[in-house]
């Protein structure tokens, strides 16, 4: 039985140009939303003790940051489903492959976000490859 490594997804609003309490309850809005796209597996807000340092906090999260639990083969619905609701909102994610690596995109239109889909689904596809050319 195969067991399946997933990613953990990172999406901040904290582009958007609202005030804080907006950007918390745009966040909160999405949430359940989220938790509804294929292959997402669960999702929460980022509370203040995962926060990148330096990074404002409300209520006990991070503002305007959630965080999803994704099926690495099924990336696809969740970057179709920002781009259906944040589609010319400038937006960051960040996909932290199982292995531990990391990758950091931006995006703040359909376009950005369908390219960043393709880097994400190559850097993923990658995750379980060895690179034996590097060194």
């Amino acid at each position: 039985m195969a067991t399946t490594s997933y990613v953990q997804v990172t999406i901040s609003l904290a582009e958007l140009g609202l005030d804080e309490e907006e950007l918390q309850a745009e966040a909160e809005n999405l949430l359940p939303q989220i938790k509804e796209v294929d292959g997402v597996e669960d999702a929460d807000l980022v509370a203040v003790t995962e926060a990148p340092q330096g990074s404002k906090a409300f209520g006990g999260f991070e503002l305007g940051t959630l965080k999803a639990v994704v099926n690495p083969a099924l990336i696809k619905p969740l970057f179709g489903f920002l781009g259906r609701v944040l589609g010319n909102k400038s937006i960051k994610v960040g996909i932290k492959a199982p292995d531990g690596r990391e990758l950091n995109l931006e995006a703040s239109s359909r376009e950005d976000l369908e390219f960043a889909r393709q880097l994400a689904e190559d850097f993923l596809n990658k995750t379980n490859t060895q690179d034996s050319n590097n060194g």
